[in-house]
C-alpha cells in the first residue's frame, strides 16, 4: 500500500480535525446557499439576498438614459480607403498624376513605392435626401445614407495593422487592454441568460484572423467573463458546445451543481479572487448555451424572403450575409455587443489594397454591401434600429497617392479615415469633420479614437470618465485620460 493511500485510510489527529472542520464549513455553506436560493436549483438568480448580483453578467443600470441598448460593429478589416468609399474628393480627381507637395514618403508602409496623386477609380453619385456622394461600389448601402452619421476626420496613431487594430478596439496601441465590447459588457452586463454578452465573428473563407488575433476582442485586465466569444468560422462555432454523447442532462446538471458548490466554497474562503465568479458563470453559461446557441445561429429558421434580402442565396456574399443575419438574431436574444470582421489577414485577403485598389475594394464591397444594407433595413422593420447602434469602419484609411505596382493601389494612411454610425440615437444624414482637399489628413474638427469611444459609450448610457477599473492603484478607462463625445452626430 502506498504511503498516500495508507495516510488516507488511517488519518492522524490533525487530519481528522481538518476534515471535521471542513464538514462544519460545508454545513454553513449549505445554509448560505439555501438562503440565497442557490442550493440544488440548477439556476443562478440575477439577485442574491441584499440585492447584490450573483453573476458578473447580470444587467446593470446605465449612468444615464441610454439611446442604444446594443451594438453591432462591422469591422472593415485591413483599412478601407475613405477616398474610394464615402469621402469624395473632386480635387483629387482634378490633380490625378500630380505630386503631393511636402508629402512624407514614410507615412505609409512602403516608402519606396510612393507614386503621385491618384484619383478614385470609382464613380460617385449623390444619394438620399442628404445628397451624400457615395461610391458606386455600394449600390445597396447608398440607399441608407439618411440613416448614417459620417465621421470624416478620424485619425489613427499607427500605420501598422496590429497596433492600429489594438488602438481602434481598445484605445491603446499596445496589446493587453480591454476592448470596447468588454468595457460595454462590464458596464452594462447582459440581457441574455443563455448566450454570451459579447460575440465576435471573423472571416469564414480561410483568409485568416485580423492581425493581433483574439487580443482584439480580449478583456485585458477586466475579469475574463467580459471577453468576446469568438464563433469559429469552420466546424462547430464554439468548442465543446454539445454535451458528450455518453452523458444525459441529469448527469451533467448534477456535475455542474457539485462543481458550483465547490467553487462557491472556495470563493467564500478567498473573496478577493474575482475570477471565481467568472469561472462559475462560465460553466453555467456553457450549459445553457447548449440549446440556446445552436437555435440563435440557425438562420435556416428565417423566412425565405429574409434570407434573400441578406443575400444568403448569392455565392458572392453568402458568408457575410449569414453573419449579419446571425448578428440580428443574437441581439434579438439579448446579446449586448456583436462584432463582425470583413476580411482576414493583410493584402488581398482583406480591405488592404496595396495593389489593385479597384479589384480589392470591388471584391470586398460585393461581399458586404447587400448584407449590411439588409441588416439596416431588417433592424428598422423590426423596430430594433432605434436602440441598436450599428458601426462601420476599419483601423485606418488609405493614402491619396498611388502605391506603385502593376495595378496601382494605396498604402496605409493613419492621418485620415471615415467611420459611419447608424441607429441607436445617431442623427442620420449628417457628416462631421472633413479631410483636406485630397483626403490626406483630417483638417476640420479632427476626431481622436478616444472621442469615438467616448461617443459609443455615451450612446449606450455610459459616462466614459466614470466607467473605470482599478488596477494596481490606478483607475483605468477605455478612453485613458482624454476623449470628448461627438455631440453633433447625436440626435
Amino acid at each position: 500500500m502506498s504511503l498516500a493511500l495508507e495516510n488516507a485510510c488511517h488519518p492522524d489527529r490533525r487530519d481528522w480535525l481538518r476534515r471535521a472542520g471542513g464538514g462544519a464549513g460545508l454545513l454553513g455553506l449549505a445554509a448560505l446557499l439555501q438562503d440565497t436560493g442557490l442550493l440544488g436549483t440548477g439556476l443562478r438568480p440575477a439577485q442574491a439576498a441584499g440585492g447584490k448580483s450573483t453573476t458578473p453578467l447580470a444587467p446593470k443600470p446605465s449612468h444615464f438614459a441610454a439611446r442604444a441598448k446594443r451594438v453591432i460593429w462591422l469591422f472593415i478589416n485591413g483599412g478601407p480607403s475613405h477616398v474610394d468609399t464615402w469621402d469624395f474628393k473632386p480635387e483629387l480627381q482634378k490633380r490625378d498624376g500630380q505630386e503631393l507637395p511636402g508629402f512624407d514618403r514614410f507615412t505609409g508602409f512602403f516608402a519606396n513605392a510612393v507614386g503621385p496623386l491618384m484619383k478614385s477609380p470609382f464613380n460617385f453619385q449623390p444619394q438620399g435626401e442628404c445628397g451624400k456622394p457615395v461610391s458606386e461600389i455600394f449600390p445597396h448601402l447608398s440607399r441608407h445614407v439618411d440613416k448614417m452619421a459620417f465621421i470624416h476626420s478620424l485619425f489613427a496613431k499607427s500605420n501598422n495593422h496590429s497596433p492600429a487594430l489594438f488602438m481602434m478596439n481598445t484605445g491603446f496601441t499596445q496589446m493587453g487592454y480591454p476592448c470596447v465590447g468588454s468595457w460595454t459588457t462590464y458596464g452594462l452586463g447582459s440581457e441574455s441568460k443563455d448566450l454570451p454578452a459579447f460575440v465576435v465573428m471573423s472571416d469564414p473563407l480561410g483568409r485568416g484572423l485580423p492581425k493581433g488575433y483574439s487580443l482584439n476582442w480580449g478583456a485585458g485586465f477586466l475579469p475574463s467573463v467580459y471577453q468576446g466569444t469568438w464563433l469559429k468560422p469552420q466546424g462547430d462555432p464554439i468548442d465543446n458546445l454539445f454535451r458528450a454523447k455518453e452523458m444525459n442532462d441529469v448527469q451533467q446538471r448534477a456535475q455542474l451543481d457539485l462543481l458550483r458548490e465547490l467553487n462557491l466554497g472556495h470563493q467564500a474562503r478567498h473573496p478577493a479572487d474575482d475570477e471565481f465568479s467568472t469561472r462559475i458563470e462560465s460553466f453555467e453559461l456553457a450549459y445553457r448555451m447548449q440549446s440556446a446557441a445552436p437555435e440563435a445561429m440557425d438562420v435556416d429558421r428565417e423566412p425565405e424572403h429574409v434570407r434573400k434580402l441578406y443575400g444568403i442565396d448569392q455565392e458572392k456574399c453568402a458568408h457575410f450575409a449569414r453573419q449579419c443575419l446571425i448578428a440580428r438574431r443574437m441581439i434579438e436574444r439579448g446579446v449586448r455587443f456583436v462584432q463582425i470582421y470583413s476580411g482576414g489577414m493583410e493584402n488581398q485577403r482583406s480591405w488592404d489594397g496595396h495593389s489593385d485598389i479597384h479589384g480589392n475594394h470591388t471584391q470586398f464591397a460585393l461581399e458586404t454591401d447587400q448584407p449590411i444594407a439588409a441588416l439596416l433595413q431588417d433592424l428598422e422593420q423590426r423596430g430594433l434600429l432605434d436602440d441598436t447602434l450599428v458601426i462601420w469602419g476599419g483601423e485606418f484609411g488609405r493614402l491619396p497617392v498611388a502605391q506603385k505596382s502593376d495595378k496601382p493601389g494605396r498604402d496605409h494612411n493613419p492621418h485620415a479615415l471615415t467611420f459611419w454610425l447608424a441607429g441607436g440615437g445617431v442623427k442620420g444624414g449628417t457628416s462631421f469633420g472633413a479631410t483636406d482637399d485630397v483626403g490626406h489628413k483630417a483638417a476640420v474638427d479632427p476626431v481622436d479614437v478616444h472621442d469615438l469611444h467616448a461617443t459609443i459609450l455615451h450612446l449606450m448610457g455610459l459616462n466614459h470618465e466614470r466607467l473605470t477599473f482599478n488596477l494596481n492603484g490606478r483607475d483605468f478607462r477605455l478612453t485613458d485620460v482624454s476623449g470628448n463625445v461627438i455631440t453633433p452626430i447625436i440626435a
